[in-house]
């Protein structure tokens, strides 16, 4: 076998091999990441002859489940694949009953960039023979295998398994090497927060599960409008990415991550509490003695206070008060008892 079919058989391998744990005991049990793995290996020994073609990109369909938020983002790769030359081939099928046609398997970006190019008009691929079962666990398997989707992107594609009948959710945790529960986690905050929503701000690599998970319960929790949120995203989408070009703005400036802080900063606002209604001012009642305003009588939260004005009067009741207050109290006591 010469030394480019042999490199040609690996390829496959080490995208298999890729995030693969250390050998186990020999216990006979089969863990779901050998269960994963094993798409890839199955790709790969359908591949024809091992040989690598030159395709036409109008030739390839992709009709597979979106599993990125920003499948167009491929500009840099673009610019790679022009002066490096596309140096990993694509993995498609045959379409079926159709000459000459394929359907993709993996290599999505790297498809697009070439039909974004003016410079390189064919696409190095491998061509394999798999069911549509087959062909999405090949997917599945490259695409966790190079670990570069963002929380809120595995959640929206295990949702999208679900949803398309793929399988349940304790399938697709298995074939995702993730327990149930966080499959399930996941497709709940897709839930509350919502897939059109999700996909107007972007795949936001860096904002992981507890911020999308809170800012999920604060808008269904308060039922606010995710169309007026969407334009808030798209709206942040977009001046973020006239800030990269027309202000060479570094490019961390992430837009989908833009979008996110948009988002969340609308929805605090919308749900922070109004402030307390100043407590009302004191009653106050003013107080005659002999037909004149001679003082005022006031309630309070903390009890009931009475002014008198200064004179004579006022200083000979500060020397009677206790003696008064004590009859009015029996007075009290008596009418209570009646």
């Amino acid at each position: 076998m010469t030394s480019g079919k042999k490199k040609r058989m690996s390829m496959l391998d080490s995208l298999a091999a890729a995030g693969a744990p250390s050998p186990a005991p020999q216990t006979g049990a089969v863990t779901p990441m050998m269960t994963s793995n094993r798409a890839l290996r199955s790709a790969r020994d359908a591949v024809d002859s091992h040989h690598v073609w030159e395709l036409d990109p109008a030739s390839i369909e992709d009709g597979r489940m979106a599993d990125r938020l920003d499948p167009a983002d491929v500009l840099d790769l673009r610019d790679a694949i022009e002066a490096n030359g596309q140096t990993v081939p694509i993995l498609v099928r045959r379409a079926p009953g159709e000459d000459d046609r394929y359907l993709l398997v993996y290599g999505r970006r790297r498809l697009e960039a070439i039909r974004q190019s003016d410079k390189v008009t064919k696409v190095r691929a491998l061509v394999t023979n798999l069911d549509d079962d087959s062909a999405l666990r090949a997917q599945i398997s490259e695409n966790m295998g190079r670990r570069d989707l963002s929380f809120i992107e595995k959640a929206l594609f295990a949702k999208d398994l679900v949803s398309s009948g793929f399988g349940n959710q304790s399938q697709v945790a298995e074939i995702l090497t993730v327990t149930k529960s966080s499959i399930s986690m996941a497709i709940a905050i897709a839930d509350m927060v919502g897939p059109d929503l999700v996909r107007a701000i972007g795949a936001a690599h860096g904002i992981g599960r507890p911020r999308w998970e809170s800012l999920g319960r604060a808008i269904d929790e308060n039922d606010l409008d995710r169309e007026d949120l969407i334009g808030i995203a798209k709206e942040a989408r977009e001046n973020a990415e006239t800030s990269m070009v027309v202000d060479d703005v570094a490019s961390t400036n992430d837009p989908s991550i833009q979008a996110f802080l948009a988002v969340e900063k609308a929805v605090t606002k919308a749900i922070k509490p109004a402030k307390s209604p100043s407590p009302a001012p004191p009653s106050s009642v003013p107080l005659k003695i002999g037909g004149k305003r001679g003082g005022t009588v006031k309630r309070t939260a903390k009890g009931l206070s009475i002014e008198l004005a200064g004179g004579d009067f006022a200083d000979w009741v500060e020397t009677q008060v206790h003696d008064m207050i004590e009859d009015l109290h029996e007075r009290w006591k008596q009418r209570s008892e009646d």
